[in-house]
């Protein structure tokens, strides 16, 4: 695990030489207690990007999620490359849409399971200056399948549209 993080900051550092590489992500911290269980929820989602060009951008979201009570501990891996496609500028904000495959491995208290997703999702760039955006990310447009990591265990393939709250993410991104 350290050499991965040291070579992801290398990359960090290589790409942040030139102007149109962007870096951030966004951050979670969560504690709740009910009679006596606390359950404590823990995220992080770095992110590092290139803009091709004022329209178009590649980057990679590394996610990492931890979830742990009184009694079990739950733990989530994601990566996420995508393409954006900035479709609209308006003086400082960019309406954009990600494209993008998504492999996500869980681990519940043992129980391991696999996910890939392959859709589309909107979002909303507000440049605060010229080098640091807010952008926030709502809803999700494609195709998930899911896992469990068992023998003979059979997938869960879903395909929709879902624009709501349950899937809204917002971070920061400094722009080199």
């Amino acid at each position: 695990m350290k050499k991965f993080f040291m070579t992801l900051a290398a990359v960090c550092v290589a790409a942040t030489m030139d102007a149109q590489v962007y870096i951030g992500g966004g951050i979670g911290l969560q504690s709740s207690s009910y009679d006596g269980n606390t359950t404590t929820v823990i995220k992080l989602m770095p992110e590092v990007g290139y803009n091709l060009n004022e329209s178009w951008a590649l980057g990679i979201a590394l996610g990492y999620g931890e979830v742990k009570d009184d009694n079990t501990k739950h733990k989530t891996f994601a990566v996420n490359p995508y393409a954006r496609y900035n479709f609209a500028k308006f003086d400082k904000v960019n309406l954009f849409v990600d494209g993008g495959l998504t492999y996500t491995h869980t681990d519940n208290a043992g129980a391991k399971a696999n996910s890939f997703s392959l859709g589309l999702k909107p979002g909303i760039a507000v440049n605060l200056n010229d080098k640091l955006s807010f952008v926030a990310h709502a809803g999700f447009l494609g195709w998930t399948t899911s896992k469990p990591d068992v023998d003979g265990a059979k997938s869960t393939n879903t395909f929709g549209f879902d624009l709501d709250g349950s899937d809204l993410s917002f971070g920061f991104y400094y722009n080199f």
